[in-house]
């Protein structure tokens, strides 16, 4: 295939010649194959999103949401329960959902709420499910004291009956978005998603999801140099200042592997920084979660440490790897939002939450095009690269001014369109 008048980030108008690589790009090229006329739009690499979990993001298709942005109280919480219809597993299935809304929730406050059906609510961390007693007996579970099961613990959900996921509409939306690789980091994930457009990297099973009631430097130390020692990264899960510093430590100890991650990084002390310039360990970071969650965290975290959270400007500034993803579906799946809320950190009431952490419109859509491996390494439209494009229809100002999803009129991967608007 045959890309024509195609401009650049840079502004440059070029001929692009593709096939599962990049095979030629020059002013103009010979034509001898099907043509796509880009009309002067803008051609960049096509967006990985580099942390997100696919069939929780495919499942959140026919999941209620209960998160504070959809029910205000636990009067709205019991009707949406209520009223939900079971999916075909038998289960309603909840995500989103945090203490604002209705206090924390055990199986005997679900009870309360509905004891008819099996219910499974997944909080908006990602990290917990609370269940109540009809849905701890159907999981095998039936004395547990409260129905608070970590998302890390695979055997609670092992007599779960997978329900039909719709992976492919998943797939068609990211492929709307431009996007033309993922990194799944479920945590528990054996194999690779299947039925994606996407090409797809798994971070799993080199990931640990670190929890502040159980933090343990000297296992974490030895679960990294055992990775370490069969050649293998790790990404580790940190979204307090208390597991950031006890990775940054455990890192110290057991040695650095160029490809270790740190995933999130939702705070970040001002004296970390130093020991993350040192350590070269690449930050993968979800600024969305300031325009999504900004005005729980003005509200949930303390004055005098609110600069400290998703840092960016400061990272990068400092010389830290860093990378973009939207954690979908714990965050929108939209990386166009991402970039966004990473130039302007606007919460949802408009308040601009550490202005001195915002990054150029540039800087933010590069941190969505780097290879799964390298995430912090953007790529670029040159003879070898494959052929993962976004063609947006406009040029390259008005993409950078707008970061909007409207735009990408064609994604393509192994040179094979996989959207067109």
């Amino acid at each position: 295939m045959l890309i024509r008048r195609a401009s650049l980030i840079d502004g440059a108008v070029v001929d692009i010649r593709v096939g599962e690589r990049i095979e030629e790009v020059a002013a103009s090229l010979p034509e001898s194959e099907p043509v796509l006329d880009a009309a002067f739009g803008t051609v960049i690499p096509g967006l990985h999103d580099h942390h997100l979990h696919v069939y929780s993001a495919a499942a959140e298709h026919d999941s209620i949401r209960v998160g504070p942005n959809d029910v205000r109280d636990a009067a709205q919480l019991r009707h949406a329960l209520t009223t939900a219809q079971p999916g075909g597993d038998g289960w309603i299935r909840a995500v989103g959902y945090h203490e604002v809304v209705a206090g924390p929730l055990d199986r005997h406050r679900l009870d309360e709420l509905t004891s008819t059906v099996p219910v499974r609510i997944q909080h908006r961390s990602g990290v917990l499910w609370m269940l109540n007693s009809a849905g701890l007996e159907a999981v095998g579970r039936p004395d547990h004291p409260d129905g608070r099961l970590r998302s890390a613990d695979p055997t609670w959900a092992e007599p779960l009956q997978r329900r039909q996921i719709q992976v492919g509409q998943f797939s068609e939306r990211l492929a709307r978005y431009g996007v033309t690789g993922v990194t799944d980091a479920t945590p528990d994930l054996d194999a690779l998603p299947t039925g994606l457009r996407q090409r797809v990297h798994r971070l799993a099973p080199g990931k640990r999801i670190l929890h502040d009631d159980d933090l343990d430097l000297d296992a974490l130390t030895a679960w990294i140099g055992r990775r370490h020692d069969d050649g293998n990264p790790v990404a580790i899960h940190c979204v307090t200042a208390a597991q950031l510093i006890v990775t940054i430590a455990a890192l110290r100890v057991a040695g650095i592997h160029p490809a270790d991650r740190i995933e999130h990084a939702a705070m970040v002390p001002d004296d970390c920084i130093a020991d993350l310039v040192d350590l070269g360990v690449t930050v993968v970071t979800q600024p969305n979660f300031v325009a999504e969650r900004g005005d729980q965290y003005r509200t949930d975290v303390a004055e005098t440490e609110q600069d400290q959270l998703w840092r960016l400007a400061t990272l990068s500034a400092a010389g830290i790897p860093v990378a973009l993803s939207t954690d979908a579906p714990f965050g929108d799946a939209d990386p166009w939002a991402a970039m966004r809320a990473a130039v302007h950190r606007r919460t949802p009431r408009g308040v601009v939450l550490n202005p001195a952490e915002r990054v150029s419109a540039r800087t933010a859509l590069e941190m969505f095009c780097g290879v799964a491996e390298h995430p912090a390494v953007p790529r670029t439209i040159a003879p070898g690269q494959p052929a993962d494009l976004c063609v947006l229809s406009a040029g390259p100002a008005q993409v950078l001014d707008q970061l909007d999803a409207d735009l990408v009129a064609a994604t393509i991967v192994g040179g094979v369109v996989v959207f067109a608007r």
